[in-house]
């Protein structure tokens, strides 16, 4: 038993294992952010207080921010602060998913702050946005990020008016007592939300193994199927192939439709569009199924692993943000992974209201499928292919002849 060589070579083959599995973990424990966009929209106006200069907290917020973000010179920042002329603009971000949340400073912003000090206090309010559609886990890391902000900031500002009215030997009014509870207030608004339902924000990525697994399946039994068919020329594995995808077709056809009606009936998701969802989900089955399709083909039923460990690389990172990722993960395996355009749209789809169009992710898909059917079809060409074939056709009529 020692002397064979897969026994030997056990605890390797053990370790490798361990360690395959082990990177589909990494991406998944601790995500730190790094450079994650947040807009913010200084439309403060400041104010003129007499025998002092001009006062704009909005812009001494903005500074600040920036600041802080560049503060650390080693590492990138994990928020990169985007300065927005506007709120209509910003929103405009927010729905073509440039931000994953954003700050408004209003206009009267640094006169409100003012009016803390006198005996009739009016409260300075922000506007926070949250995009909650882009992605769960960043847009929720970014609200949060931005409540801290504005806790820190009615920290410092209680304790500058309390050390003010200390200074002055002032005597607190009911008003001002309050106000000093919550200086400056926060709007909270939640755009291209998920739902009630937090799942729902994870719906897209949800949808995806099943479907994997379906367009594994069905290529996987095709391919095994059309093996066995006798063929003795070019000619006749041609069609084959062709035959091999029609049928990949209709297949998908069932798997996008039927997934769609499994999600929006028995799962629970809300699917705004189904027709739209439905097609591209057929169009995205087609295209995997033509492309592990066009890996059997060329390096037959074992290759069937590589889409396997395609699914176990995947699925953590396609819940996460590129923002949240390493940058060898995010550059070297995020930016390969076919599955991602799959993701994105139905995100359009779900939560940002845009129906289905020929766009970057749709284009990719239906490139991938194009690419993949041409491999299809060329590995009628091989020489091995039919050769063999005819050679075992030659080895039964001989054999009948005997």
């Amino acid at each position: 038993m020692f002397k064979n060589k897969l026994v030997l070579l056990s605890p390797v083959i053990a370790l490798a294992i361990i360690f395959i599995f082990s990177l589909t973990l990494f991406p998944s424990v601790q995500p730190q952010p790094k450079n994650l966009p947040i807009a913010i929209v200084n439309e403060d106006e400041g104010v003129q207080i007499p025998n002092q200069p001009e006062m704009n907290m909005g812009k001494t917020i903005v500074e600040t921010m920036e600041k802080s973000s560049k503060a650390t010179t080693d590492e990138d920042p994990a928020v990169k602060w985007v300065e927005v002329k506007s709120s209509e603009d910003v929103l405009k971000g927010l729905d073509h998913q440039k931000y994953y949340a954003a700050l408004v400073i209003p206009k009267d912003f640094s006169a409100k702050q003012a009016s803390l000090r006198t005996p009739e206090p009016s409260l300075p309010e922000v506007q926070i946005y949250i995009n909650q559609g882009m992605n769960t886990a960043a847009s929720t890391m970014a609200g949060q990020m931005l409540n801290g902000i504005i806790d820190n900031m009615n920290i410092n500002v209680r304790t500058q008016l309390l050390d003010g009215f200390e200074k002055q030997g002032a005597t607190l009014m009911a008003k001002q007592a309050a106000s000093l509870a919550t200086p400056i207030t926060k709007r909270v608004t939640n755009v291209n939300e998920i739902g009630t339902n937090s799942a729902n924000g994870n719906s897209p990525v949800s949808l995806f193994q099943p479907l994997w697994m379906g367009s594994l399946a069905s290529a996987a039994i095709i391919f095994i199927a059309v093996s066995k068919i006798s063929i003795t020329n070019r000619k006749e594995n041609f069609f084959a192939k062709l035959g091999q995808i029609f049928i990949g077709a209709i297949v998908s056809l069932v798997v996008g439709f039927g997934l769609t009606l499994l999600a929006d009936e028995m799962l629970g998701f809300h699917i705004p569009q189904f027709t739209d969802t439905a097609l591209f989900l057929t169009i995205t089955s087609f295209s995997f199924f033509l492309m592990i399709s066009a890996v059997l083909s060329w390096l037959g039923i074992r290759s069937i692993a590589i889409f396997a460990l395609l699914l176990f690389f995947g699925a953590p990172l396609l819940a996460l943000a590129p923002e949240m990722m390493s940058p060898f993960y995010r550059d070297w395996i995020y930016s390969w992974l076919p599955m991602r355009f799959m993701i994105q749209e139905l995100r359009e789809l779900f939560f940002f209201g845009n129906g289905l169009s020929w766009n970057s992710h749709v284009s990719s898909l239906v490139w991938i499928g194009l690419a993949s059917t041409v491999i299809i079809l060329a590995s009628a060409l091989k020489p091995s292919s039919t050769k063999n074939k005819t050679q075992n056709e030659n080895n039964k009529t001989v054999g009948q002849s005997y």
